[in-house]
């Protein structure tokens, strides 16, 4: 997510915390924020996918490969 759209939720919120929103800016709101949980998931997934843990028996765990074979479920 771009640097203008966080603020213009910012934006949005100290606007509703003022003066109240529009219906128009209400929806605006929602989808940005949206967009933002979207992007910030998006971020952790790829984090974790390159995430190994070792195991104190020396194990090594893949958390990309264990989300992967997860979802082919």
């Amino acid at each position: 997510m771009d640097e203008k759209k966080i603020e213009r939720i910012n934006a949005l919120y100290h606007k509703s915390k003022k003066e109240g929103l529009t219906e128009e800016e209400k929806r605006e709101q929602k989808q940005l924020r949206q967009e933002y949980i979207a992007s910030i998931r998006n971020n952790i997934r790829s984090q974790l996918d390159r995430v190994t843990i070792v195991n104190p028996d020396g194990t090594m765990v893949d958390l990309g490969e264990a989300h992967r074979k997860k979802q082919e479920r």
